[in-house]
């Protein structure tokens, strides 16, 4: 029974890692750029959902849609200001680029909130705790396993049945040829950049209602690990986030239970490795054979 109520909990975690995970490949999967700084949009997303929801009084699903607002105001101006401008240069330079906009992020939350450890309530609360047998199953669990099912459910379907969703497929094959069809490509990654930032302010508040510690860095470790889930399973493949998410969220988890909680982590990233080792393309990443 222990094993099964781990297992739950891995599934629980592991689903809000999918749905960062997903900010990580929408971004690469057709702006072909890793944005570092997802990770800290996750952690502006906590604050403005906290401050709304306990400086200003506001009804949870108030401050709710404020922070998924805030975050994808954010994420658009962010690629707008950062990366736009760098559209053309070097990968080494966009990566650069995002970590000094992690770091950038991380220090004006250090100027406005300190460094003081906020205790992040409880949003999704209202659903209670159901228990068979001896395994309980938390309501934050039930919620985020159920947000991460519905999210990608709506994605996949977003981008294969609707016009923008055809759009950005096909930036992400062929941006010249896209952009000869006539799609606006700067729009389309605006796009991308507006739906993974409000993604990540989901993802935030569910991460946080069941970890509820908020400090400038919350954003860091949740955000790598996420990063390592879309690697897993295939950047760039929706279906691999979700998959890599869930593998990564139960090792962790089956990892502290059994072995270690302080080599938990590098037993995630230890198992990374072995699976780049056999499949360098994740799980369901596909190969591409380049002309030269």
């Amino acid at each position: 029974m222990a094993f099964i109520q781990n297992l739950i909990n891995g599934i629980g975690l592991g689903s809000v890692y999918a749905i960062i995970a997903l900010g990580y490949t929408m971004v690469y999967g057709i702006a072909k750029m890793l944005n570092f700084a997802h990770g800290d949009i996750i952690m502006i997303g906590g604050y403005v959902a906290f401050c709304t929801y306990t400086y200003l009084g506001w009804p949870v699903v108030a401050a709710i849609v404020a922070s998924i607002i805030i975050c994808t105001l954010l994420g658009i101006t962010v690629e707008f200001l950062a990366y736009k401008p760098l559209r053309g240069a070097t990968s080494l330079a966009v990566l650069i680029t995002a970590i000094g906009v992690s770091y950038f992020l991380q220090n004006i939350a250090l100027i406005i909130w300190t460094s003081n450890t906020k205790s992040f309530p409880n949003m999704v609360s209202f659903m209670p705790s159901v228990s068979i047998g001896d395994i309980t199953i938390s309501g934050t669990t039930i919620i985020t396993i159920f947000a991460c099912i519905l999210i990608m459910v709506g994605l996949t379907t977003f981008t294969s049945k609707t016009k923008l969703g055809k759009a950005m497929r096909a930036v992400s094959e062929d941006r010249g040829a896209a952009e000869l069809m006539g799609i606006n490509v700067n729009v389309t990654i605006s796009l991308t950049f507006a739906i993974g930032s409000g993604l990540a302010a989901i993802a935030a508040i569910l991460f946080l209602s069941a970890y509820p510690t908020l400090i400038p860095t919350t954003g860091s470790m949740p955000g790598i690990k996420a990063f390592t889930a879309a690697v897993f399973g295939g950047i760039g493949s929706i279906p691999g986030a979700l998959i890599g998410g869930i593998l990564l969220g139960v090792i962790e988890i089956l990892a502290k239970a059994y072995i270690s909680t302080q080599l938990s982590d590098a037993i995630v990233f230890a198992v990374l490795i072995i699976v780049l080792i056999f499949k360098p393309t994740g799980l369901l990443g596909k190969k591409i054979r380049e002309k030269v």
